[in-house]
């Protein structure tokens, strides 16, 4: 079990691009403190989303997953800490789906993150990139993604910690959102590119007990 599994999500809501998507796939392939990333974008939808993950989960055999998904509006990377047996879409996934209900049916409330989220936020602040640890993953496809990696290790008593990591706005979004007439001032945060990805990186390596070359994922 010396893979690491990175997963990140399609462009959703109008969105062609998503950062972690973006990150995923640059870290593909990577050896990152010993370990191989293998990773995946996941599709915006409800449908197959616990079968999507199980079958990475069962191809990779991973020590490790790092669950990646755009919060728009947040000005920093944010470690998220719980997982609520809970969604209430907000707006329609790519498959014009709008579910409310539980996440899994007969499941635990909530699980928390098995990643060692507190030693991962100090090593990206370590960094010198702003992060946070947070206790709502939302009521959307993040948080799913995240309670779905939780409970299959726990009921299938897989030796793996489980996370997601809420990445921003990549720069390039929000001059998406100026040209477009976008307005609501609190939505305007963003990170490049470069900075998020070296914040996964520095989690991977906090859990991994490792070092990579920055110079493979600038």
């Amino acid at each position: 079990m010396n893979n690491i599994l990175v997963t990140g999500f399609e462009g959703y809501g109008g969105r062609s691009d998503n950062p972690s998507a973006e990150i995923a796939l640059a870290l593909d392939g990577q050896q990152i403190g010993g370990k191989q990333v293998t990773s995946a974008v996941l599709p915006v939808t409800n449908h197959n989303l616990r079968n999507n993950l199980v079958s990475l989960i069962e191809t990779v055999n991973p020590s490790a997953i790092f669950c990646l998904g755009l919060s728009p509006g947040e000005s920093v990377v944010r470690i998220e800490r719980l997982a609520a047996n809970y969604s209430r879409f907000e707006i329609a996934d790519n498959a014009g789906e709008q579910y409310c209900g539980s996440v899994v049916s007969g499941g635990p409330a909530a699980y928390e993150a098995t990643l060692p989220v507190e030693p991962m936020l100090q090593s990206v602040l370590s960094s010198g990139i702003p992060a946070r640890l947070s206790e709502s993953a939302g009521t959307y496809l993040c948080n799913a993604v995240m309670y779905h990696a939780l409970d299959y290790c726990a009921t299938t008593s897989r030796a793996c910690q489980c996370g997601f990591i809420h990445l921003p706005f990549m720069p390039s979004q929000v001059c998406d959102v100026l040209n477009h007439g976008g307005v609501d001032q609190t939505r305007l945060s963003s990170m490049s590119l470069t900075d998020q990805k070296q914040a996964v990186v520095a989690m991977i390596e906090c859990v991994a007990g490792g070092v990579v070359d920055s110079t493979t994922v600038t």
